[in-house]
């Protein structure tokens, strides 16, 4: 009856019960939807923020999210396979160029802006030239 502690974790990593993430990385600003639990009734809480880091693997994997409230910094662990997370939104995506953004804590207002990632995407063109994929149009 004994286990292993490496056989439990890849028993919890394993489990289908997970919430629906949406990839994101470090620099988005994304919207957690938490589970509360009130007397008897279940309901569903925001938390919106940044995303400051990205830690640890499998079972252990965890981030950091950052929000300011009034003038107050709120920032939140949590964990990937947390039962407490329904789902997590990208709200938009941030071009930054550090895994974690704990630098991030020092500023307010518009220095704490950061740019917005625009992926390219390659609708109707081949591979490496401008030009339309099939036949085109002249």
């Amino acid at each position: 009856m004994a286990r292993t502690k490496a056989e439990i974790m890849s028993k919890v990593e394993k489990n289908p019960n997970r919430a629906e993430f949406a990839e994101f990385k470090v620099g988005d600003i994304v919207d957690v939807h938490m589970k509360v639990q009130e007397g008897d009734k279940e309901r569903i809480q925001i938390f919106s923020g940044l995303v400051m880091g990205i830690k640890g693997t499998g079972a252990n994997k965890s981030f950091t999210v950052r929000r300011v409230v009034g003038d107050e910094g709120v920032e939140r662990i949590f964990p990937f396979l947390s039962p407490t997370i329904a789902k997590v939104e990208v709200a938009r995506k941030g071009k930054v160029r550090r895994a974690k953004l704990y630098y991030m804590r020092g500023r307010l207002g518009k220095q704490a802006r950061i740019e917005e990632r625009r992926e390219i995407e390659e609708q109707g063109t081949s591979a490496g030239s401008g030009k339309p994929a099939e036949g085109g149009s002249k």
